[in-house]
């Protein structure tokens, strides 16, 4: 009996014992766990001390260098306008106010810039009439991230002024030395008139050689005509007028001129217009004029059955207006000299044509580059910037070498 009632006891008291040594193992792991938790929350502490002593210290050289931003933002002489995406101005420092007269903060940049800004005939550069014909240059930027664009706006009305002055000077300078050549210029063809004047007193001159004598006083005076005329254009030099002037038109006004001179010296003339209805901006008179001298001594260079060349194209923001020539050519010392003022290889030739069609396409923003050999005809390309409409379409704008250098690769 005693045996049976201490057995249940004894199992009992030995379930009680194992469980006692689980629960206190269990408390030995829990009591490392957390140990180890413990160790654990401590290293995240150091870490995250770390991190926030890292965090404050970018965050005071952050502070500090948009401290700095702004006041070299506020420093700057030039005007810098920040649009958000929908050309809003978010932000303008001082300068740009000062630049444009306004304070244009919070204003549509667009809005502002048809009812104040006016084209002029270099790319880029806008006027202001109400500000006494101030002259700014706009250039934009794009920020990616944010889809808003950054303005930048620069006062050049000094910079346009001293630049018409240099090139006013140049102009006179060349003037002088232009006197003692125009001089020798007009003494032939006034002394050949005087001439045959001379023989029209004789009232026994035959009537035909009367007549002929008449002609000849008639021609020379016309090329005296001629000489101070073309002295005239390439003294001003200047671009009149600002009208946009299609590429295709310009081309056809030049082309109308020039095609019966072609026809009658039996020289083959072909026209290649892939401007693709791009534009330029300046006197349509002087442009039309630049190119017929271009193409007229193209057409004294070749023979009978010649032929001469005109395309037109574009070439990353400039329009290249090419007149190629398969005539005598020239070799490098008469390319050196081709653009002097009465310098000419012919008799009847006043020297001036092609030195005035560079005086325009540089008075256009542009300029005239020649390509030659020796009986290998000759290349000219003739650059003009093309037309810009609104400064917010102008993004950044090629320097003039870099239009010639471009051209030129075509």
């Amino acid at each position: 009996m005693d045996s049976q009632t201490e057995n249940p006891q004894q199992i009992e008291a030995g379930r009680l014992a194992e469980a006692f040594r689980l629960f206190s193992q269990a408390s030995e792991d829990l009591a490392g766990a957390y140990t180890s938790l413990q160790e654990q929350v401590a290293g995240l502490t150091a870490e995250l001390a770390l991190a926030n002593g890292r965090l404050k210290q970018e965050i005071a050289e952050k502070t500090a260098l948009t401290e700095r931003l702004a006041l070299l933002l506020d420093a700057l002489p030039a005007g810098v306008a920040v649009l958000d995406a929908f050309g809003r101005v978010e932000q303008a420092n001082p300068a740009a106010a000062s630049i444009l007269g306004a304070d244009i903060e919070g204003r549509v940049w667009e809005e502002f810039t048809s009812s104040c800004l006016a084209p002029t005939t270099t790319p880029g550069e806008w006027e202001m009439p109400r500000l006494r014909d101030r002259r700014i240059a706009v250039t934009e930027t794009r920020l990616a991230s944010s889809g808003g664009r950054i303005v930048l706006i620069h006062d050049v009305t000094e910079a346009h002024r001293m630049k018409t002055l240099a090139a006013r000077n140049d102009r006179l300078a060349a003037m002088g030395e232009m006197a003692a050549g125009l001089a020798h210029q007009l003494r032939t063809p006034l002394a050949a008139a005087l001439l045959y004047a001379g023989a029209l007193e004789n009232p026994r001159l035959p009537e035909g050689e009367r007549t002929r004598c008449g002609t000849r006083v008639v021609e020379r005076l016309q090329h005296l005509e001629r000489l101070i005329r073309d002295m005239l254009t390439f003294a001003r030099g200047e671009a009149s007028g600002g009208e946009s002037i299609p590429v295709s038109e310009l081309m056809a006004e030049a082309v109308q001129v020039f095609e019966p001179l072609a026809r009658r010296r039996e020289v083959a003339f072909v026209v290649a217009d892939d401007s693709a209805g791009a534009a330029v901006s300046g006197s349509r008179k002087a442009l039309s004029g630049a190119l017929v001298n271009l193409m007229e001594n193209a057409l004294d260079a070749c023979a009978s059955g010649g032929r001469i060349e005109l395309a037109a194209g574009l070439a990353d923001g400039a329009v290249c207006i090419r007149v190629r020539d398969n005539g005598r050519g020239m070799d490098a010392a008469t390319q050196a000299r081709l653009f002097e003022p009465f310098f000419t290889t012919r008799a009847e030739g006043t020297g001036l044509g092609l030195a005035i069609a560079r005086g325009v396409a540089r008075a256009h923003g542009g300029g005239i580059e020649v390509e030659s050999a020796p009986g290998a005809g000759a290349l000219f390309r003739l650059t003009l910037p093309a037309v810009v409409t609104n400064p917010a379409g102008a993004t950044e704008q090629l320097q003039p070498m870099e239009r010639r250098a471009t051209c030129l690769s075509h």
